[in-house]
C-alpha cells in the first residue's frame, strides 16, 4: 500500500534529514566535500539533505511497495540512497527540529531505499536573496520509500542549473551544529517552563 504525507520543513543550515527513528541523527562526519556537492551527506541510519534554501520547504513524503518508476526526468536534482530502519519508524525533520515532535511514518524493518527528488532550485534560491520574491516562491522535495537490499548511493540527476548562492555551503559543512542543537531542545523547553 503506498501512503503520501504533505509536510513543510524549515531546513535550517539548508538541510533536513531523514532518519531511523531510533537515531541521534549525528551526520557530522558524513557532510564530506563530495557530500556537499552531491546535496546527500549518508551515515547507515540517516540521511542529510542538502538544499538551496535555509527556509521552509515544501516536503512530500511516499511509503511505497516496491521500487517506483524513473522520473528523474520530471525534477532537477535525484539522489538515492540506503537506509537501516532497525524498528521500522522512519523520522522526517529540519535539521533542527526536536526529534520527538518530528514525523514518523511505519516502513519494513531494516534496509530501505530512499529516493529524493527536488524541483524549482533556481527560483527557491533566488527567492532567498531577493526580497522582490514572493515568500510563497519554496523549494519542493519529493521523499519516495520503498524496502530494497543495501547498495551504494547514487546521483541519478545532478542540477546543471545556477549554482546555489555561495552562503548554502556554509551550513553543510557545519555538520555538528545541528545534532547539537537537537539534543539541546529538552533542556529548552524544561527551563521555559519551569
Amino acid at each position: 500500500m503506498t501512503t503520501t504525507t504533505e509536510l513543510t520543513l524549515f531546513a535550517d543550515y539548508f538541510q533536513i534529514h531523514v532518519s531511523d527513528a531510533d537515531s541521534d541523527g549525528d551526520l557530522s562526519d558524513a557532510w564530506t566535500d563530495q557530500a556537499v556537492a552531491d546535496h546527500l551527506a549518508v551515515a547507515s541510519d540517516a540521511l542529510g539533505i542538502g538544499t538551496s534554501v535555509n527556509v521552509d520547504v515544501s516536503v512530500t513524503v511516499v511509503v511505497l511497495p516496491q521500487e517506483p518508476a524513473d522520473d528523474s526526468s520530471e525534477f532537477d536534482h535525484v539522489v538515492e540512497a540506503s537506509l537501516d530502519v532497525s524498528l521500522g519508524r522512519l523520522m522526517v525533520l529540519g535539521c533542527t527540529d526536536y526529534a520527538p515532535d518530528a514525523a514518523t511514518f511505519d516502513v519494513p524493518r531494516g534496509w530501505n531505499r530512499v529516493r529524493v527528488s527536488r524541483s524549482d532550485l533556481a527560483r527557491a534560491a533566488q527567492a532567498g536573496i531577493d526580497s522582490d520574491e514572493s515568500p510563497e516562491t519554496t523549494e519542493k522535495i519529493r521523499i519516495q520509500v520503498w524496502a530494497a537490499p543495501e547498495r551504494p548511493a547514487k546521483i541519478i540527476r545532478r542540477w546543471s542549473g545556477r549554482e546555489l548562492p555561495p552562503h548554502a555551503t556554509t551550513g553543510l559543512q557545519s555538520g555538528t551544529a545541528p545534532a547539537a542543537e537537537r539534543k539541546a531542545r529538552p533542556a529548552e523547553r524544561s527551563a521555559a517552563g519551569a
